[in-house]
C-alpha cells in the first residue's frame, strides 16, 4: 500500500486507525495473556454483525428506499421532518438498544437526505439522532449495555431502574423536541418518485424472511434467545440466499470495537489507574463515572466502576449521562460516524465540530438536572410498580 493510499485509508477510517494504535502500545504495557479473551464482548460483536447484516439485506430489496418515499410524502415541513428522524431514534432505542436504532435509521436519515437534496441538514439530523438513541436508550434496562449490566448486578426493582432514569430522559425528550422544532418551518420540495424495481413473490419471500430475522435479532438483544443460535440461522441465509451482503459488511467497525476492547481492558489492569478511581468514586459516583465514560466509553466504565461503590442508582445516571461528549463515550456513537463518514461529500470536521458541542451541551443540561433534582419534591415512581 503506497503513502497515498494509506493517508486516503487513515482520513476515511481515523478511529480505527487511532483505536488500533492505542491498543497496540496498551499491548506494551500489559502484555498479551489469558486475560485478553475476556475483553471482548462477543456477544456485542456478534448482535452487531448480525443486525449489520440483515439491514444490509433490507436495503438490497429497496426497503428504506420505498419508506424514504413514504415519510417525504408526508412530511410537509423541515420540523416535521426531523421529529420523525430523531423521535424514531429516540423511542425505538428504548427496547431494541442505542446501536440498533442508529444501524436501522441512520443510513435511512441519509438516503433519505440525498433523495431530497437536503445533504446540508445530514450533520444535524445524524448527530440530533445519535444524542437521541443514547438519552433514548437510558430509560429502560434494555436500552443499552451499561444499563443491562448495572441493572442485574444490582438486583433493583424496575420502579427503582426507572425512579433513577425518568427525569433524565424526560428534559432529554423536551429539548430534543425544542431542537426538531427550530429546524424551521421550510417547506420540503420533493417529487414522488416511484420504487426503483417493483418487488416480486421472489423479493416479498425474501423480505419476510428478513423480517424473521429481525425479529430474532431482537430476541437475541433481549436475552430471550441466545445469541449463539441468532448467529448460525443469520450465516445460514446469507450464505445460502444473499451471499453477497456479508462481502459488503463493514468489517472495519467491528474490528474498531474489537480495538477499544483491548484498550479498556488494559487500562482495567494498570493498577494506578484502578487505584485512582477507587480514591475518587467514593460519594462522587455520578461525576467520576461521567469523566471515566468520556475517556474509556460507558460500557467498560459501568463495567470498571462497579468494583468499587454499591450505589449503583448513581452510576446508572453517571455512565448514561457520560455516553454524551467525545465519540468513543458510547461506541454507538461511532456507527453513526462512520455511516457520515462514507456518504457522498462527508465533511468530518464539521460534523466533529457540531457533534462536540451539541453534545456538550446536553451535557451540561442533564448534569444541571443532577445537581438540582435534589430540590424538586420527590415522585415515588417505584410505587407505581408495586
Amino acid at each position: 500500500m503506497n503513502k497515498e493510499k494509506l493517508i486516503a485509508f487513515f482520513k476515511k477510517e481515523t478511529i480505527l486507525c487511532i483505536s488500533g494504535v492505542l491498543a497496540f502500545v496498551s499491548a506494551f504495557i500489559i502484555p498479551p495473556d489469558a486475560g485478553y479473551i475476556e475483553y471482548c464482548d462477543v456477544r456485542v460483536l456478534v448482535l452487531l454483525f448480525c443486525l449489520m447484516a440483515v439491514m444490509g439485506g433490507f436495503q438490497q430489496l429497496g426497503v428504506f428506499d420505498r419508506m424514504a418515499n413514504l415519510l417525504l410524502a408526508r412530511a410537509r415541513k423541515m420540523r416535521q421532518l426531523a421529529t420523525t428522524l430523531v423521535m424514531l431514534c429516540f423511542f425505538s432505542a428504548m427496547f431494541v438498544t442505542n446501536d440498533v436504532a442508529l444501524i436501522t435509521f441512520v443510513p435511512f436519515t441519509i438516503m433519505l437526505l440525498e433523495r431530497a437534496n437536503l445533504r446540508e441538514k445530514m450533520i444535524p439530523f445524524i448527530v440530533l439522532q445519535t444524542i437521541a438513541a443514547n438519552l433514548g436508550s437510558m430509560l429502560t434496562p434494555v436500552g443499552n449495555p451499561q444499563n443491562l449490566f448495572l441493572y442485574t448486578i444490582s438486583g433493583m426493582g424496575m420502579g427503582e431502574f426507572f425512579a433513577v432514569t425518568v427525569p433524565y430522559v424526560a428534559v432529554s425528550y423536551f429539548f430534543l423536541y425544542v431542537f426538531c422544532y427550530f429546524q424551521g418551518r421550510t417547506p420540503l420540495v420533493t417529487e414522488k418518485q416511484e420504487p426503483k424495481k417493483q418487488w416480486t413473490v421472489h423479493d416479498k419471500v425474501f423480505l419476510i424472511a428478513l423480517g424473521l430475522l429481525f425479529l430474532f435479532c431482537l430476541l437475541a438483544v433481549f436475552r430471550i434467545a441466545p445469541y449463539q443460535a441468532i448467529l448460525v440461522i443469520i450465516l445460514v441465509w446469507f450464505l445460502f440466499f444473499q451471499k453477497g451482503i456479508l462481502k459488503g459488511l463493514d468489517y472495519n467497525l467491528l474490528l474498531t470495537f474489537v480495538f477499544f476492547f483491548v484498550l479498556i481492558g488494559n487500562l482495567g489492569r494498570i493498577p494506578v489507574i484502578r487505584e485512582t478511581l477507587q480514591n475518587l468514586l467514593l460519594g462522587r459516583e455520578v461525576i467520576v463515572s461521567f469523566l471515566a465514560s468520556q475517556f474509556i466509553s460507558n460500557v467498560p466504565a459501568a463495567v470498571l466502576l462497579s468494583e468499587f461503590t454499591t450505589a449503583y442508582d448513581a452510576l446508572i445516571a453517571g455512565v448514561n449521562i457520560g455516553g454524551l461528549g467525545t465519540l468513543i463515550a458510547s461506541m454507538a456513537s461511532l456507527i453513526s460516524y462512520k455511516y457520515y463518514a462514507q456518504a457522498e461529500g462527508a465533511k468530518i470536521g464539521k460534523y466533529m465540530l457540531q457533534f462536540t458541542w451539541m453534545n456538550i451541551l446536553f451535557e451540561v443540561i442533564l448534569l444541571a438536572v443532577y445537581f438540582l433534582l435534589p430540590y424538586v419534591p420527590e415522585i415515588h415512581i417505584a410505587d407505581f410498580f408495586k
